[in-house]
């Protein structure tokens, strides 16, 4: 090992890890340093398709893919060897090293969790090797005691590589410092050994009113409060742990003169959900997700995105009365646009022979589109290129010959049931079909569209900053509010 390894841990999932962590790795990264991430399991369905040893394609969490880039670093599945991939309440899919590993997918949590360590640990010591810093993210809490002797996610990997942890918490739940003095006192006394700091996320008021907490904490503690974080709503990353950590708001206004209205979809196994930032903060944006029907009227878009349990989002979908509405809203001229499991979702008929998505009996799907999905066990999981048509129906007209780059993850292998003049293939760089329009409704396997600058200054002729004004934010926010020279001592000497 030559890299300084540091970590960034929570007392809660949704406390600021992944943001804080990707603050730091653009910080770093801005002293000439040579920084990649780390995390060693990470639970989400936002996931970005990167490159695997071999020379072949694998995924990661989206948070580990936007560290790597604000660490100006390329982004590979060493930097998320592990990725859990929630299917239900009680399931996950396991991707070991960016592939699906079945097998882990089956296991009891405890017993998979000794044989997954092993593959985590290689890749944290094959990146500790080639960089001058590791900046590792934790999950949830380090403080699990329940689970804290099979955890290899949190203290594990900071013994591993003598890390020096932060510990953030999220002051605007309440209980801020019990979750540090407790996340503190329940840790063995080696772990707590690697403690450096405290830090305050999501503050507002009068920081005044702050003292003497944090005096009597290190009183408590031995461990100083380095940071006291303003409330950000929109840094410009997506949350990490789905619709605003749990705590959803339908929907968000950016001014009175909103111009156009689209509503997402948010089925509950969602998935990549992530693709949609940009639209969080364009200016002439209303964007909402959808659960209810009465939120998808007087709507300009309804946009079906990705999902992890498509048929059975489907059939929540139908539940929730939501089919209807979105035919409607085709039949009255106004666009439906699917993406991956929203693709799929839009087509006459969904088939899985193999169990792969959920084993559920062939259903209908919404009929907008004349196509048929069979669910493969083999994964696809490669980039995607693609370029509109020179000439698209005119509710897609604006996309009208457009270049832009996107990435494809899915289980389902897609049919087009009608070559009759309506139907537009939609292709990728290699002539595959990569999609399907006709007339108001479009359907696509790829993700990323909406982090194309061409495709936001055509559609709605504004931009949302780029990925470096978005790290460089982050990393100018914390080096404001940290104490000062906390950072450089940390992460420098």
């Amino acid at each position: 090992m030559r890299a300084r390894a540091v970590m960034v841990l929570g007392t809660t999932s949704g406390a600021g890890k992944s943001w804080l962590a990707t603050a730091v790795c653009r910080w770093a990264a801005r002293q000439g340093l040579r920084v990649a991430p780390f995390k060693a399991q990470n639970m989400s369905n936002n996931a970005r398709v990167v490159a695997r040893p071999d020379g072949g394609w694998g995924e990661i969490g989206s948070a580990q893919y936007f560290q790597a880039l604000a660490a100006h670093a390329q982004p590979d599945v060493r930097m998320n060897p592990i990725l859990l991939k929630p299917e239900s309440d009680t399931g996950s899919q396991v991707v070991v090293c960016g592939e699906v590993h079945r097998i882990y997918s089956t296991m009891p949590w405890r017993e998979r969790s000794e044989l997954l360590w092993p593959h985590a640990r290689q890749a944290l010591h094959e990146l500790m090797a080639q960089n001058d810093l590791v900046v590792i993210e934790g999950a949830g809490s380090p403080a699990e005691i329940n689970l804290h002797q099979s955890d290899y996610v949190n203290m594990r990997t900071a013994l591993e590589v003598n890390a020096q942890c932060l510990v953030v918490t999220d002051i605007d739940r309440g209980g801020a410092f019990a979750h540090l003095y407790g996340t503190h006192q329940l840790l063995p006394s080696n772990e707590r050994a690697l403690i450096r700091g405290f830090v305050l996320n999501r503050f507002r008021g009068d920081a005044t009113l702050l003292s003497p907490g944090p005096e009597q904490l290190q009183a408590l503690t031995g461990v100083p409060t380095v940071a006291v974080l303003p409330y950000w709503r929109d840094h410009g990353l997506a949350d990490e742990d789905g619709l605003d950590g749990g705590r959803w708001t339908p929907t968000r206004s950016h001014s009175t003169g909103v111009s156009t209205k689209i509503a997402v979809i948010a089925y509950p196994q969602i998935s990549n959900l992530d693709e949609f930032e940009s639209l969080r903060h364009l200016p002439n944006v209303d964007l909402i997700w959808a659960r209810h029907p009465q939120e998808l009227l007087a709507v300009d878009w309804i946009i079906l995105p990705g999902s992890k349990r498509t048929q059975s989002d489907l059939i929540w979908l139908r539940q929730q009365g939501l089919d209807e509405p979105i035919r409607a809203h085709a039949l009255s001229g106004r666009p439906v646009l699917g993406i991956c499991g929203g693709l799929q979702m839009l087509g006459q008929s969904l088939d899985d022979p193999h169990g792969v998505d959920g084993g559920l009996v062939a259903q209908a799907g919404l009929g907008l589109l004349p196509m048929h999905t069979v669910f493969d066990p083999v994964k696809v999981v490669r980039p995607a290129r693609m370029r509109f048509a020179d000439r698209l129906p005119s509710a897609w007209s604006h996309w009208q010959s457009i270049n832009w780059s996107g990435y494809e993850i899915h289980q389902g292998r897609t049919e087009m049931r009608s070559s009759g003049a309506s139907v537009h293939a939609l292709l990728r760089d290699d002539g595959q079909p990569l999609g399907w329009s006709r007339g108001q409704v479009m359907g696509l396997y790829a993700h990323g569209l909406f982090e194309s600058s061409e495709i936001l200054r055509a559609w709605l002729g504004s931009d949302c900053p780029t990925w470096d004004q978005v790290f460089d934010g982050l990393a100018d926010f914390i080096d404001t509010h940290f104490e000062k020279d906390f950072l450089s001592q940390w992460l420098l000497r």
